[in-house]
């Protein structure tokens, strides 16, 4: 059965504001003052309406109606996945940082509703902040730290209000299957075996840190000779990161710490690094270990939100929805072999995309009825998604964008994706630079990791794209706009349509092609119907009769060229477009 029930910390009501003021230039729409529903509250209650205007006004946005900022106050966002080493340096080293991050969130975010120049993402992830004696910090040294290189305590602090202001939530990626070996807690457990007399054994109440990590005398799978001794330990990813021993109550106590510090601190929630690591090929002490966490996290923080990486296959990381956790990201649909990819590119069928979306959130639902999706379509871990298309299809990355937007749940957008950058290979080329201007001019702009390979973007950066209503920017601030202006797309649940019929431009029948498709996304927040046309050619639809009273266009993608017309009870979708239409 389907899942009607969720869980929300509250949701932002409804107020109408005018399709010419919520979708961008270049729409190729037919009617331009069609009603489009929006959220109207705001987290920055003391703006006067008078400077928003004037705001809007300097940005030369022009506004039917002008709203207070656009703001969600449930699990069910779009976030943004920040990597700060690449993404905006504030001091000239050529290494992204805090402060950097915090003059780019009117990128993210302005905290005005339908300006016109931001994302309006309101939902941040960010990659490992905690000190680290790696580029990327997945080794931390210091749980309760932030690293020199990105700034301190005090910079982070000011950018989680500033977030925070501009109705951003901020999630932090929090790695408790090991730490460094360069931690204080490993440090100590090494200096104490190395100690020790032929043959005695080791005593935690000496020292404690033997108890958390897994030391044996034998080399078993996955472990790593400790130097200067005849000890091992468990390190399944490399030497430099030990694997702490989760079933130690001392280790799980410094973790509820760890969570409490940054709670306190106001962040929203936590992003979980290679949950299925936690214990090796035991996928139910994983789960058990989930639920500690869930219960941990939420008994500090109530409407703190979770997100798991289970990197398996659905049926591997749907099961671990049994721990409660809210999320878990959607690895079916996303890399270069995932749903999203293969249907922009590979020619599979988009009701594959619609079906799967179905099934899916059945699935999900019989584990945890309060789960809330994870929809992604790259990661730092993955090449991205530029580098999936023959030279690069503009449209491909378009169309790619708008499939991971239109999923339930809280969806997920890796830095750089909404400007088709590209980098494969070696993970230091997946983390590349945000390119903010095509002439990497721009004062800020970052060197990126060291060891990154050198190469030419695709297309051209943040500056030249924002000039242009045809770039993949502007699709993507057009998308997220149209997932924000109709909560449902986020919250609702899918019902996969047959089509009635689907022909060409010369009348053929084009139905098994499978290129065009429809869904109903329906819940407590109203109801609408999705059409997707993933060719590159028009294609005409006839609705089956549970879809015919959806008439009204509410708004429209268009990756490419066309409009979107009616005759006669048929819709025409123009090559890679996408329509929203509602009852009235």
């Amino acid at each position: 059965m389907k899942r009607d029930n969720r869980k929300t910390m509250g949701r932002a009501t409804l107020a109408g504001i005018l399709v010419a003021a919520l979708l961008l230039s270049g729409c190729g729409t037919k009617d331009t003052a069609d009603p489009v529903a929006s959220t109207a509250e705001s987290s920055v209650a003391e703006t006067a309406e008078t400077e928003r205007a004037e705001t809007n006004s300097a940005k030369g946005v022009e506004f039917q109606n002008v709203l207070e900022p656009h703001v969600i106050d449930d699990k069910y966002r779009t976030t943004y996945e920040v990597f700060v080493y690449s993404f905006y340096d504030s001091d000239g080293d050529g290494i992204g940082d805090l402060k950097g991050l915090t003059e780019k969130l009117d990128y993210i975010n302005d905290g005005i509703y339908g300006s016109g120049e931001d994302l309006e993402c309101n939902g941040i992830w960010l990659m490992p902040i905690f000190p680290s004696p790696t580029y990327h910090k997945y080794d931390t040294t210091d749980y309760m730290g932030i690293d020199k290189e990105y700034g301190t305590m005090e910079d982070f602090e000011t950018f989680l209000a500033e977030a925070h202001k501009r109705g951003i939530s901020v999630i932090l990626d929090l790695a408790v299957n090991h730490t460094s070996n360069e931690h204080p807690w490993f440090q100590e457990a090494e200096t104490y075996l190395k100690g020790l007399s032929e043959g005695e054994e080791p005593d935690s109440s000496v020292c404690p840190y033997v108890d958390y990590y897994n030391f044996s005398r034998e080399k078993g799978n996955g472990y790593e000779p400790l130097r200067g001794t005849d000890w091992f330990y468990e390190a399944r990813f490399w030497s430099g990161m030990p694997d702490l021993n989760l079933d130690s109550e001392a280790v799980r106590k410094e973790i509820t710490q760890i969570c409490r510090f940054w709670l306190e601190k106001e962040v929203d929630g936590f992003r979980l690094d290679a949950v299925t690591s936690y214990y090796t090929e035991d996928e139910k002490a994983s789960i058990d270990f989930l639920a500690f966490l869930e219960d941990t996290v939420t008994g500090i923080k109530p409407d703190a939100y979770m997100v798991g990486e289970a990197w398996l296959g659905q049926n591997g990381y749907s099961a671990y929805y049994a721990s409660g956790l809210d999320s878990f990201f959607d690895f079916k649909f996303a890399g270069a072999e995932g749903t999203i990819a293969t249907v922009v590119n590979k020619g599979k069928k988009a009701t594959t995309y619609t079906k799967a979306m179905e099934e899916e959130e059945i699935l999900y639902g019989s584990l945890n009825p309060n789960f809330v999706n994870a929809p992604f379509y790259t990661n730092h871990d993955m090449a991205r998604g530029a580098g999936y298309f023959a030279k690069g299809s503009k449209v491909k990355c378009k169309m790619a964008g708008a499939l991971n937007l239109l999923m339930t749940g809280n969806a997920f957008i890796y830095y750089g994706e909404e400007i088709g950058m590209k980098g494969s290979g070696k993970d230091e080329n997946k983390r590349a630079p945000m390119l903010w201007n095509s002439e990497e001019t721009e004062a800020g702009t970052c060197k990126g990791p060291k060891d990154m390979d050198r190469f030419d973007m695709p297309y051209e950066g943040v500056s030249q794209q924002l000039a242009d209503g045809d770039s993949i920017l502007q699709f993507y601030r057009e998308a997220i706009r149209i997932r924000n202006a109709f909560p449902v797309i986020a919250r609702g649940y899918t019902t996969a349509l047959d089509l009635a019929a689907v022909t060409d431009a010369e009348g053929a029948d084009q139905k098994e092609t499978g290129s065009a498709a429809a869904f109903l996304r329906q819940g407590e927040e109203g109801d609408l119907l999705v059409l997707l046309n993933v060719s590159e050619n028009p294609l005409t639809v006839t609705l089956p009769e549970e879809a015919a009273s959806y008439e009204h266009l509410a708004a429209r993608l268009l990756a490419a060229k066309g409009e979107i017309t009616e005759e006669d009870g048929r819709i025409t979708l123009p090559g890679y477009s996408v329509g929203i239409f509602t009852r009235e």
